[in-house]
């Protein structure tokens, strides 16, 4: 387990952020791309289906029960690339809650504001960003405010351009980047003003307490999970403890 070095544990307490360059790279990318992409193939027909019904949105496409499809996203949640540096945000009490396997396709709006995902009162609650593909400054990057997860931070306005939000910071990316963030803090993602979709991963994690542990969220792939460690980040065990 790589644990964070002292610069980026103080960017993560100061700033809320934390960028991983080459988190996955050769063969780790290489499966991921291709687990991805032949999972939205075969979910494709399925979303459009539901935009047509207006019971799925058009501005963003999640692929369904990813860890049921692949493996390949299975072995993301402790990859160690991350893991180490989560494990030490959270005091070694980390717990996977959901992954979001998405594909941005090109629109002259985004999906969504700026916005924290949780309040302040809500256990530490972090997200790793992961860009399957490169993805470009105007393809829809991810973007953050630094400093906006603090208790103390802002009022941020309500701006109606993305653009405008005061102090933000994009990050366009190479595939196999990782972006660790604070939920806390105000985040976007831009829009993709391209002729090609913006492929990304989104785990999301929070930490340990007691009462948000739902034991029954991935009993389906109990079998697969063959680690103490990993059935604990996916609750089936109790947090923290020994191997």
């Amino acid at each position: 387990m790589i644990a964070p070095t002292p610069h980026q544990r103080l960017q993560f307490i100061e700033e809320g952020y934390v960028v991983v360059d080459d988190a996955l790279v050769g063969d780790d990318l290489l499966r991921l791309q291709t687990a991805f992409d032949r999972c939205a193939a075969e979910s494709r027909a399925e979303w459009l289906d539901g935009i047509c019904k207006g019971t799925r949105p058009a501005g963003f496409f999640d692929i369904p029960s990813p860890f049921e499809r692949d493996d390949a996203f299975i072995d993301l949640i402790d990859h160690p690339s991350w893991y180490g540096l989560l494990m030490d945000f959270t005091d070694n009490e980390l717990i996977l809650l959901a992954p979001q396997v998405r594909v941005l396709p090109p629109s002259p709006i985004s999906y969504v504001g700026w916005h924290p995902d949780v309040p302040q009162t809500n256990p530490l609650h972090i997200k790793v960003q992961i860009y399957v593909d490169d993805v470009a400054r105007d393809q829809g990057p991810f973007c953050y405010v630094p400093g906006s997860h603090k208790s103390d931070a802002g009022p941020y306005p309500r701006v109606r351009r993305l653009e405008s939000m005061p102090g933000h910071r994009v990050f366009p990316g190479k595939a196999g980047t990782a972006i660790l963030f604070n939920s806390y803090g105000w985040h976007t993602s831009m829009v993709n003003s391209t002729s090609r979709p913006r492929k990304s991963i989104i785990l999301i994690y929070e930490k340990w307490t007691e009462g948000r542990v739902d034991a029954d969220r991935y009993a389906g792939i109990a079998d697969r999970l063959k680690t103490p460690a990993r059935q604990r980040l996916f609750s089936l065990k109790p947090a923290g403890g020994g191997p």
